[in-house]
């Protein structure tokens, strides 16, 4: 395919993404946009990335929106089977599950358009802090969270302070790193945690800086 081609692909598919947004279609939305946006990495295309990432953003924070106004969390800490039933809501593995099951876990509710967030606890360390890992393709993101009132019955109040702070986590780069290395680095942790608002807001930023230092190469 030709550059030219692509770069019409990539427009198409990111007016196509905020379309389906606009009719409140947010998993075909979320789908349309992210394909738009690695298109456009592919390319090295940041302006494109950046173009792509506020409807891919928008879409997930639906997602999460929508699984935290169900009002429980469901603590899950046996094996499934890819034929498991997933209802909507907010999701918490713990031991013997591990990071790779809640990424499975949430890659099937996205696939079969069930607002879920999934995230996943370690064992408790001598600290007394909760390790929580987030999996990415090429990424592991990891936090660490104070004992809640009740491990065994923990609340969404400290499931999202979890979430935040994965984010967080994930968000902590080298502040020397140039922007396109930035953008390298965020995207698997992106991956790891898509519903974090501020890690895509992030990593859309990034790919302006990247846009304009690529221009100034360009006049140079």
């Amino acid at each position: 395919m030709s550059i030219a081609s692509q770069t019409r692909m990539i427009d198409e598919l990111t007016e196509e993404a905020a379309t389906a947004l606009a009719a409140k279609r947010h998993f075909k939305a979320e789908a349309l946009a992210h394909k738009a946006m690695l298109l456009a990495h592919e390319d090295a295309d940041f302006e494109r990335m950046a173009l792509a990432i506020p409807t891919l953003r928008e879409a997930r924070v639906y997602r999460l929106d929508a699984a935290m106004k169900i009002g429980t969390l469901l603590v899950v800490d046996v094996p499934f089977e890819d034929d498991v039933t997933i209802e909507p809501g907010c999701y918490l593995l713990q031991p013997p599950l591990v990071g790779a099951h809640a990424r499975r876990l949430r890659l099937m509710a996205v696939s079969r358009e069930i607002n879920a967030v999934v995230l996943c606890r370690e064992p408790v360390i001598r600290l007394g802090l909760v390790p929580f890992v987030a999996l990415g393709t090429g990424a592991t993101v990891r936090t660490k969270m104070k004992l809640p009132a009740d491990l065994e019955n923990p609340d969404l109040e400290w499931y999202t302070t979890a979430l935040e702070a994965l984010g967080e986590a994930a968000a902590e780069l080298d502040p020397a790193m140039n922007a396109r290395k930035r953008v390298n680095a965020l995207l698997p942790r992106v991956d790891a945690i898509p519903e974090h608002a501020g890690l895509n807001q992030f990593l859309e930023e990034s790919c302006r800086e990247a846009a304009e230092a690529r221009a100034n190469d360009k006049k140079s």
